[in-house]
């Protein structure tokens, strides 16, 4: 069951602008559990990992959070010792404000890479948190923002238990586990390691079936706090999790920079898991099937382009059946006879989903994306100097 965003018993968020934006929006996020929580978390990947990052692997390694501090303009990447030591400092300033271990704060950073983080405008601006903490989780998803265009974060419900997601993404998504930073939090009661092992799994059928433009970022970060006050069905959980993550994941990819639509790939029949994400994928981050899709141009030759270039998959070419939006446009090794007005109309809609049966396998992958228009290139070509 979905709700009206709001955080769990026993958490509390603030955001506001320390200082970093200077249009006075939202920069900084403070996320505080009134006790310490079991928690897990997986990071990117990207071989230049932010100072945050390297600290929150650290960290992570206790399974156990008390609160989770983001600021976003800067993202502290590439910056030496002073960016560790920096990100430190934010960790210190929760625990000295709040009351709570140094070693339980989970600490990230999104936006410009290669600057100098200012450090004393967040510390004045964490102090200055204390005053505006509350149940509404979209203060803290506000001052985690870059270029999204609205705070996100989805409530539901797993029984007795609360699962809030606040995330933000918009550029730069490609996660390998957006800047992409997703925080879950819940007052379920798990184990580190059943969170841990919950959240791998959780991850990699959603988020890292997202991608707008195949970056992966230097800072993505995912995690998962339990306050433990309630016992649940690990079942029920799981899916009520999974769910809450398709609809962040969607969320992600619809405000994606310069999108208009969502896009939807999903992949049936293959032979292997793997084939089946590998296939998905190829959808999603094909440069013209995302123009297909902004242009609702019914050009469906580009889809079967898509899958065939996935030279190490398995493929039983007798097999494939090409659907969008519900009408089937290739099966039985041709073009059906498609009325390509009425697709020109369907693919001017949102979402565009794309089903694929690619061979006669028990696997499948959904993976989700967004069109690609002028307005990505508009924002990205200015983007170190806004």
């Amino acid at each position: 069951m979905d709700v009206s965003p709001t955080l769990p018993p026993g958490f509390r968020a603030a955001g506001l602008c320390c200082g970093l934006k200077d249009d006075g929006a939202f920069d900084l996020g403070l996320i505080l559990a009134d006790q310490p929580c079991t928690a897990a978390a997986v990071f990117t990947r990207n071989h230049f990992p932010g100072a945050p990052v390297l600290l929150g692997r650290e960290t992570i390694r206790g399974g156990v959070l008390q609160a989770i501090v983001v600021n976003s303009k800067v993202s502290n990447v590439g910056m030496g010792e002073p960016g560790l030591v920096n990100a430190s400092r934010m960790a210190h300033a929760v625990a000295e404000n709040y009351q709570v271990d140094p070693g339980h704060v989970l600490v990230s950073s999104t936006g410009v890479i290669l600057q100098r983080l200012p450090i004393s405008k967040i510390e004045a601006g964490i102090a200055a948190c204390a005053d505006l903490l509350g149940p509404d989780p979209l203060p803290a998803a506000r001052g985690m923002m870059t270029t999204d265009s609205y705070a996100k974060a989805v409530t539901v419900k797993a029984g007795e238990a609360t699962i809030t997601v606040l995330a933000k993404g918009a550029g730069m998504v490609a996660p390998d586990m957006a800047t992409m930073l997703v925080y879950a939090l819940t007052d379920a009661t798990f184990s580190s390691s059943e969170l841990d092992a919950l959240l791998r799994e959780t991850v990699d059928q959603t988020l890292n079936m997202l991608s707008i433009d195949t970056d992966t970022s230097t800072s993505d970060t995912c995690a998962i706090l339990a306050s433990g006050r309630v016992s649940v069905d690990r079942t029920e959980f799981a899916t009520a999790l999974h769910n809450a993550f398709v609809q962040v994941t969607e969320m992600l990819a619809r405000d994606a920079e310069g999108a208009t639509k969502l896009l939807r790939a999903v992949v049936t029949g293959a032979n292997s898991a793997a084939d089946a994400k590998t296939f998905a994928k190829a959808l999603i981050d094909s440069p013209l099937i995302k123009t297909m899709a902004y242009g609702a141009d019914p050009n469906v030759g580009r889809v079967l382009m898509a899958i065939g270039k996935c030279v190490t998959c398995e493929i039983a070419a007798d097999a494939v059946q090409i659907t969008i939006n519900g009408t089937v446009v290739y099966g039985e090794g041709k073009r059906t006879d498609f009325d390509e007005e009425a697709m020109r109309n369907s693919l001017s809609g949102d979402p565009v989903e794309i089903s694929v049966l690619v061979n006669h396998g028990p696997h499948q992958a959904t993976a989700y994306g967004c069109d690609l228009t002028e307005s990505y290139i508009t924002e990205n070509a200015a983007y170190y100097s806004s």
